[in-house]
């Protein structure tokens, strides 16, 4: 997935209530809506640049952020400490969102994806430089692994570095580094700040080459480009509600369900279904980042009892 998926990690600040049914089911939705924002951008960019698609979707995305807004705290959200810090993050996840979105057009929809699933690792790796994190042998494990679950996907020695391999592992790697920059305004702003410069910022940056790739929308295609931006707008919310309601131990699992809904579209609208070593690979990166999680909320566990 791209910036609008696993970047919500974290998104609420707030103990998490004990609602894990109602939370599955959130962000099963979510990941649902997610893919119907990909299959559109899929079909978009066929006939418009994947700059003027990334528009649309922050653009359409504005009026769900606002909501979310305003069903908290308000405008008061608005407040921030470092606009410049904002400013950053969403140079970074323009680049993700975009990379992410020539990839879906370069590649299979399911195989894009799949290799979008690799940004947790690389946050991993990121972590030690960028945050100063200590990261241990089995989280490093884990980022080996997963790396190698990457290599399945991509099937080496068959065309092994196509154009879309290259574009999607890309994606990956910016999303990751957006991933850490969230992490370190969490440490200042609400998450809803974060989101909502960020909609707002991603949509005035890919406005700026517009003028030289402007292709007006006809017919149906304006359909299409509002049910991209609502869906990612609002698929932003539901994963930031799974969030509110159980733990990420337990929500994140299901956010690989996108994977499915992706294989799925893929079937449905060009009749393509991935190779064996696509669903082999994706298995492998999945149970590496999930792997990580488990530690991560091991460690946290740990260190809460000590403290106790």
């Amino acid at each position: 997935m791209t910036a609008a998926t696993t970047q919500t990690h974290g998104l609420s600040r707030r103990p998490p209530a004990d609602h894990p049914g109602r939370a599955i089911l959130v962000m099963i939705v979510s990941t649902l809506l997610f893919s119907v924002l990909w299959t559109c951008v899929k079909i978009l960019s066929q006939r418009y640049s994947v700059y003027e698609v990334t528009f649309f979707r922050n653009l359409f995305a504005i009026p769900p952020v606002v909501v979310m807004m305003l069903g908290q705290r308000g405008w008061r959200l608005v407040r921030t400490r470092s606009i410049l810090s904002h400013l950053w993050r969403a140079v970074v996840g323009v680049t993700g969102m975009t990379l992410g979105f020539l990839a879906y057009h370069l590649m299979p929809l399911a195989d894009a994806v799949a290799i979008s699933f690799m940004s947790p690792l690389v946050v991993t790796a990121l972590s030690v430089p960028m945050l100063h994190e200590k990261v241990g042998i089995h989280r490093w494990s884990a980022v080996i692994v997963g790396f190698a679950g990457v290599l399945v996907i991509v099937n080496p020695g068959h065309e092994m570095l196509t154009p879309g391999v290259i574009v999607a592992i890309s994606a990956a790697v910016a999303s990751a580094v957006s991933m850490v920059t969230i992490r370190q305004l969490g440490h200042s702003d609400r998450p809803l700040t974060i989101v909502f410069y960020f909609t707002v910022f991603s949509t005035l940056l890919t406005a700026l080459p517009l003028p030289f790739l402007w292709t007006t929308p006809s017919g149906w295609d304006w359909a299409l480009l509002l049910l991209m931006g609502t869906t990612g707008g609002v698929g932003q919310f539901f994963m930031t509600r799974a969030f509110s309601l159980a733990p990420a131990a337990v929500i994140s699992p299901f956010n690989y369900a996108g994977l499915l809904w992706a294989t799925l579209a893929g079937w449905l609208v060009w009749g393509y279904f991935p190779p064996a070593q696509m669903f082999a690979g994706a298995a492998i990166v999945i149970a590496s980042g999930l792997y990580i999680l488990y530690r991560e909320t091991y460690k946290r566990a740990a260190a809460a009892r000590a403290r106790a």
